[in-house]
């Protein structure tokens, strides 16, 4: 079997046990794994920015908020059908990342991160003073979660375990894109950025304008996971822009592994499962949090599904037959014919 094949093998059976949770998991078990696939989309498209192309941004957050508002806008005054609402938030949020990436990508480094940092914020503050819109600090209540129409059809996803699996739908698309694109000859410019962007740029590449694409992209998966998320809640609030926010899917792939498909997913479950628990035995988790947090990155340092991919490899390596070194001179000449006389 081939390892293509594999992995095929291996995502389908990951999808049929994420398709079990509403049976076997309970009202609140499907709350969680509903906000694990939320912040795993969230993560997948940070993971293209980051993972694929080298650009660090802190400010994913302030797409994640303008989709969600952007979804709860549309859906309070326009029509509340999830699929379109969903599509505005998504091309909003991509439409927000392009003006603000067309100033982003024309610094590098440190000065693109402190620009999305500064650019994250400014949407933080419109967010939150403009009350008579967003709502201010008490953000959108009352996003509906109407049923999805198709003709003459109507699949309802008012109840968690229809809407866990309309998310499910919307995680399966995010990932099948992310790993197109991660394979296909645009993934393969953006890999080559992140290793040299000067000598990508001396090939003829034109360097910005991919650079642009790919937080166009990410800033849409962002949106994505906001709109989602807003209709999960039924709520869209002002923190969801904030730096702190846009950290969660950096943390999420230094658990997971950058650079992988299956990192944010796993990170996903690992942050969210970790944050349950502490919180469940201590009033300073976040400080008890971000201890674990630090010792497991410590001891992951590819994070875990880098290391575990690590660790198989060398053990392969280790346990794959030599290669049969040179004849020595003469060898054929105590009883064992050399391969050239056979």
């Amino acid at each position: 079997m081939s390892s293509r094949s594999a992995r095929r093998i291996a995502w389908v059976a990951v999808f049929l046990i994420l398709a079990t949770v509403p049976f076997t998991g309970g009202k609140f078990g499907t709350y969680l794994a509903t906000r694990v696939l939320l912040l795993g989309m969230f993560a997948i498209g940070y993971d293209l920015l980051l993972g694929q192309t080298g650009l660090l941004s802190f400010g994913q957050g302030a797409f994640y908020a303008v989709g969600a508002y952007g979804l709860g806008l549309f859906s309070m005054n326009v029509t509340s059908n999830p699929l379109v609402a969903v599509a505005v938030g998504v091309a909003v949020a991509a439409a927000v990342a392009c003006v603000i990436g067309f100033f982003c990508v024309r610094s590098t480094e440190v000065y693109f991160s402190m620009l999305t940092l500064a650019f994250g914020m400014m949407i933080f503050a419109l967010v939150w003073n403009a009350r008579d819109i967003t709502g201010g600090d008490d953000g959108l209540i009352g996003i509906p979660r109407a049923p999805i129409r198709l003709g003459g059809f109507q699949i309802p996803i008012a109840r968690g375990d229809e809407f866990y699996f309309f998310v499910l739908a919307w995680f399966a698309l995010a990932l099948w894109v992310a790993a197109r694109i991660r394979h296909s000859p645009f993934g393969l410019v953006l890999a080559g950025i992140r290793e040299n962007a000067v000598r990508t740029q001396f090939a003829g590449v034109p360097v910005r304008r991919y650079r642009l694409a790919v937080f166009v992209i990410s800033g849409a998966f962002a949106g994505l996971a906001g709109s989602l998320e807003a209709m999960l809640e039924s709520s869209a609030r002002p923190t969801m822009a904030h730096w702190t926010h846009s950290a969660e899917p950096m943390l999420v792939g230094l658990l997971g592994g950058i650079g992988t498909l299956t990192g944010p997913l796993v990170g996903s479950l690992v942050f969210i499962a970790m944050r349950e628990i502490i919180q469940r035995f201590t009033e300073n988790w976040m400080l008890a949090f971000g201890i674990v947090l630090l010792l497991i990155i410590g001891a992951f340092r590819g994070g875990i599904v880098g290391t575990l991919a690590q660790v198989w490899e060398r053990r392969r390596a280790r346990d794959a037959p030599a290669a049969p070194g040179p004849l020595a001179p003469g060898a054929g000449a105590k009883g064992e014919a050399s391969s050239w006389e056979t």
